[in-house]
């Protein structure tokens, strides 16, 4: 039975509920489902669960209404969907803008919802009937083929595929139905292998390119086939570079980064001030090429197979001018298969273009198409917005103003990093850590990836050149209680902001995944930074969907930490395969904070969401 049943508009003005199915609901699943999946852009997908309950919808797009069912979820409703067609049908008719009040619908919701429930009934009892009717059919037939088999009758229909040795397929007509055995052996030896020559040639290794040479299997021409064995791949030579010895002693300290003071103790000369601004400051001006393009993607590409089209060109054009009356799902096929396959191509993962193209779909199926406009122009403007909408953050995460504000609190600033190994989670430490020495914040870097061999060095380095302070506890130590030891000496030091390294772990390691919960719930950081690859596709959407499941099943507090923030790293790489990007934010919600593109401190920059979206629709 259903808990509840509301109609509302996109503003989310409520219209009509259902005054005898009106139950008390617990929390708040719709504004759960508004918050997380419309607008979201997942309102494509068929159902959403919120803890006991689970909601399904549909839209009325032309009318811009939304229509919500909610049921227990362990309850199998098998007429949900139907009747939320025919209420959205039935409402859509009496539906009037300046009307708030339809208490006249509570008559014909109970009538279409007994129909629901009696169709439902009735297609649930013809399933029933009509297995055991399909599973006496299937026992007549294996009987009836049996009994053939044993009286020696032997009938094919169509063609009978033989498998010669070489690999090859022969398709043999058969003449008539009623062929001999003898006659089969015959006509099969006629074109057969000889055994004998067959053994032969195996043992002696000599195959085509599907088996055995086709000349050779028929046993035709003994003497004229020749073993021809393949070429030998050239080596490759190592290269001689020529200039090498004659290379001037000063390109030579050029390239000479080694550290003359070792590792004693003393702060490197480099200050951190030369580096210059960092990017992160810098105002990014966008000019893309899709800006000064026609709607030539518009147009059918010339590789693309011409289809058979089911409107003339003057019809076409007639309907552009007019515009269609509604649009419909077979309209926006084409447009949305089209767009998908754009998407993946600038690696957005294939789950996640699937559901983008069912959102929009869902908002614009019903809608009345605009005079002068093309449905692929208008699906590419819906997904625009959709993907304005999803990778610009629902929540301000200003870390200054976070930085600030603790400090009035007399405490430090916690940032932890984590991630996947070799994602970069050191080397984008340090570039925060430079950008917040722009802004006159005092840093102090803790050295938590106790694991890795090397990691300490590495930190140390970046902070002796940085001139920042370090705090480190060695190796095979609880890099929870390092944390904690770390964040407790910045308050006696009053350091602004503590930045915390930690040990890169695949998503599916238990144990470095419970240390992780462990030292997130222990010290309970400010921000809780994701550092990723943007080489990455499919495997975002894994590692970050995983990362938060641990987090949540590990957590041993009400109040359980999730990913805060993204950190995109190896931008610079990946040409327009900007993908990742949209991956991750559509897969945790948590908005791209930073985006490293270089190898220097400075190579740190805000994400321009403007520019992601261009690139993915170009």
């Amino acid at each position: 039975m259903l808990e509840q049943l509301l109609i509302f508009t996109r503003g989310g003005l409520i219209l009509w509920t259902c005054k005898e199915i009106g139950n008390a609901l617990k929390g708040s699943p719709i504004d759960t489902l508004i918050r997380s999946c419309l607008l979201e852009e997942r309102s494509g997908e068929v159902s959403f669960n919120y803890g006991a309950y689970t909601l399904k919808w549909t839209f009325h797009n032309e009318l811009g209404l939304v229509f919500v069912a909610v049921y227990q979820k362990i309850l199998q409703l098998l007429y949900v969907d139907d009747l939320l067609s025919i209420v959205k049908q039935s409402f859509s008719e009496m539906y009037d803008p300046k009307r708030m009040r339809y208490d006249d619908f509570e008559e014909t919701f109970r009538q279409l919802s007994v129909e629901a429930e009696a169709r439902a009934e009735e297609m649930k009892r013809t399933k029933q009937v009509a297995k055991p009717l399909n599973g006496v059919k299937k026992q007549g037939q294996v009987s009836k083929e049996e009994t053939k088999k044993s009286n020696g009758e032997k009938k094919d229909d169509g063609d009978k595929v033989s498998v010669l040795s070489n690999g090859n397929h022969k398709m043999e007509d058969d003449v008539a139905n009623g062929k001999e055995n003898s006659a089969d052996n015959n006509n099969n030896n006629s074109v057969g292998v000889d055994v004998s020559k067959l053994a032969k040639l195996r043992s002696k290794g000599v195959r085509g390119r599907g088996g055995l040479r086709k000349a050779d299997s028929l046993g035709s021409n003994k003497g004229s086939s020749k073993v021809v064995e393949p070429p030998k791949k050239a080596t490759k030579k190592n290269r001689v570079w020529d200039d090498a010895a004659a290379a001037p002693k000063q390109e030579e300290e050029k390239l000479d980064f080694t550290d003359e003071n070792g590792d004693n103790g003393h702060v490197d000369v480099v200050a951190a001030a030369d580096q210059g601004e960092s990017m992160m400051d810098k105002e990014e001006v966008f000019s893309s090429d899709s800006e000064s393009e026609d709607d030539d993607d518009d147009e059918p590409r010339s590789d693309e197979k011409p289809e058979a089209k089911k409107k003339g060109w003057f019809s076409s054009v007639f309907q552009s001018i007019t515009g269609k009356a509604n649009l419909e799902r077979t309209d926006l096929e084409p447009a949305l298969k089209a767009l998908k396959e754009r998407l993946m191509t600038k690696n957005v993962a294939e789950e996640i273009a699937e559901k983008l193209c069912e959102s929009v779909e869902a908002s614009l199926e019903g809608k009345k198409l605009a005079s002068f406009t093309r449905i692929s122009s208008t699906v590419q403007g819906a997904m625009e917005d959709a993907l304005i909408r999803i990778l610009t953050p629902r929540r301000s995460i200003d870390i200054m103003r976070d930085v600030h504000a603790a400090k009035e609190q007399r405490r430090p600033y916690v940032v932890v990093f984590v991630g996947v190994n070799g994602v970069g989670k050191s080397t984008n430490l340090a570039k925060v850590a430079y950008w917040l020495q722009q802004h006159k914040v005092s840093v102090m870097m803790a050295a938590c990836d106790t694991f890795r061999s090397g990691a300490v060095e590495q930190l140390r380095t970046h902070a002796r050149r940085l001139q920042i302070p370090i705090f480190e506890k060695g190796y095979e130590k609880d890099p929870a209680v390092v944390a904690k030891e770390a964040i407790q000496e910045a308050t006696r030091n009053g350091s602004d902001v503590v930045l915390v390294d930690t040990a890169g772990r695949m998503q599916d390691n238990e144990p470095l995944m419970r240390a992780l919960s462990k030292l997130i719930n222990l010290n309970k950081p400010d921000l809780v930074l994701f550092v990723g690859e943007a080489l990455v596709g499919n495997d975002a959407v894994d590692q970050l969907s995983k990362f938060n499941q641990k987090l949540s099943d590990l957590s041993t507090s009400g109040n359980t930490r999730l990913i805060d923030g993204i950190l995109l790293t190896k931008f610079d790489t990946i040409d327009d395969k900007v993908g990742a990007a949209l991956s991750m934010v559509y897969i945790s919600g948590a908005p791209v904070m930073f985006v490293g593109c270089g190898q220097s401190y400075t190579d740190l920059k805000k994400l321009n969401v403007k520019a992601i979206v261009k690139t993915l629709l170009k």
